[in-house]
């Protein structure tokens, strides 16, 4: 028999729809209050990030990175690791947290009957409050002959035992980029199409500069592009379209496509339960994660919000909370960090420059080249920038980005002085370790008031 709700005669506190990092940071949290938790899921527990997304992609990344500098490329062994470490993970971090946690958990699809209400393989289970935490898929554009073609996607990407001689990438921005550099470390010449050009989210002088480290490894960028018609024609696949209004054909041994996400609505019942939808599908989330339906809330990449894991994780905490103990916790994007794991990677908080100036911020920028940085030339590796935007007058730090060898790791300095509302003077007079690359993030704070190619080192 179900557990009762602590809180009436419902069968539980709160119901979770989805078992990955949005559904489980909301099972903990509801834990921790002492709520009562039924978690569905139609299908793997841990949901993308574990399974096909972010470790395993990254996985793959370390490990193609590793045989293009070694020049023994095995994606067969890559696989086998890359696999290893999903499972333990997946097992680690989510399956023996179920019952750590006194979760209970059905693996079944579930549909909304009412607010309250959710059919689980016919079983009515009531709640308090139900999270919907279900994520999303591959979206695939309407390409006239590609589905009949065939076609990768970012899951599938990720299961091939060889790499294609030739691979054209429809998208690129994270996923195309990165899931494209690794298959080229293990020997695809890989072709990006690019609507907008690559990574057309990031700073342009940090998108050139990727683009000129992607063509030095002998992949070309095809942009802005426009992809009308997939064919067979023998054992290669055809694209045909227009690169800058100009006609063009391309010819592959495979696609990947990576244009984005479609949220996994399906068969949920939202109508029922009053739940509304975006033209894109996505589920329409207030500050607080509720949906249209006040005892429904949402979290994840089936939102509007942004598609990271740890956006996910904290909005799922964040509606637990505001579900079972009336809070009104809300989520900051203001200096979320933003990630592309290629060679090397982009790292990006705040806002850029063009962002910063559509939301009326008069603003000033500096510009750091990666050979101005002593970590950078130890390592024999100058390619990439800093970039800092900060406030006329004030001051305040308000967006960077930077393109180097471990820039995931050094944003999160960058990450803090934006939300708490730092100054870039201030930045510049942060401790920083001789020879790591947060030294980059001190120098492109010193450049707002002086050439630091004219200090000795360490100088402040």
């Amino acid at each position: 028999m179900s557990p009762r709700s602590s809180s009436s005669e419902r069968d539980y506190d709160l119901i979770v729809l989805g078992s990955g990092g949005g559904a489980f940071a909301a099972a903990i949290r509801a834990r921790d209050l002492d709520k009562t938790v039924l978690m569905v899921e139609r299908g793997i527990t841990g949901g993308t990030c574990v399974n096909i997304g972010c470790i395993p992609s990254k996985a793959l990344l370390v490990r193609s990175e590793r045989a293009r500098q070694t020049g023994r490329p095995s994606l067969v062994a890559a696989l086998a690791e890359k696999q290893t470490l999903v499972e333990k993970l997946r097992q680690a971090k989510y399956v023996d947290l179920i019952a750590g946690y006194g979760i209970d958990f059905r693996n079944a699809s579930g549909r909304l009957i009412d607010p309250h209400t959710v059919s689980v393989e016919g079983d009515s289970v009531s709640a308090e409050a139900i999270l919907i935490a279900t994520g999303a898929r591959p979206a695939i554009p309407t390409i006239s002959g590609l589905d009949a073609a065939g076609h990768l996607t970012s899951t599938t990407a990720l299961e091939l035992s060889d790499a294609p001689t030739r691979l054209a990438v429809l998208g690129a921005n994270a996923v195309g980029l990165e899931l494209g550099q690794m298959l080229g470390n293990f020997g695809s010449r890989v072709s990006f199409l690019a609507r907008r050009g690559i990574a057309p989210d990031a700073e342009p002088e940090i998108a050139d500069e990727l683009r000129r480290v992607l063509e030095s490894e002998g992949h070309e960028i095809l942009a802005p592009a426009m992809t009308t018609d997939v064919s067979i024609d023998g054992a290669d696949k055809v694209l045909r379209g227009t690169i800058d209004g100009e006609p063009f054909e391309l010819c592959v041994d495979e696609i990947l496509v990576a244009t984005g996400c479609a949220p996994n609505i399906e068969e949920l019942g939202l109508e029922d339960a009053g739940v509304e939808v975006n033209e894109r599908g996505e589920i329409i989330v207030d500050e607080c994660q509720q949906t249209s339906a006040p005892s429904v809330f949402a979290a994840g990449d089936v939102t509007t919000q942004p598609r990271f894991v740890y956006v996910a994780a904290a909005a799922g905490a964040a509606a637990a909370e505001n579900a079972l103990a009336g809070g009104d916790k809300q989520l900051d994007f203001s200096a979320l960090p933003q990630i592309i794991f290629t060679t090397p990677a982009i790292a990006q908080a705040g806002l850029t420059e063009a962002q910063a100036l559509e939301a009326g911020i008069e603003c000033e920028t500096t510009t750091l080249p990666l050979d101005a940085v002593p970590r950078a030339l130890v390592n024999g590796d100058t390619r990439g920038l800093l970039k800092l935007v900060a406030e006329v007058g004030t001051g305040r730090l308000v967006g960077a980005s930077i393109l180097a060898e471990g820039a995931p790791d050094v944003i999160q300095s960058a990450v803090m002085a934006i939300q708490w509302g730092k100054t870039a003077e201030q930045l510049a007079s942060l401790w920083a370790p001789y020879l790591s690359m947060a030294e980059g993030l001190k120098l492109a704070a010193q450049t707002f008031h002086r050439d630091v190619d004219q200090l000795s080192c360490c100088a402040a």
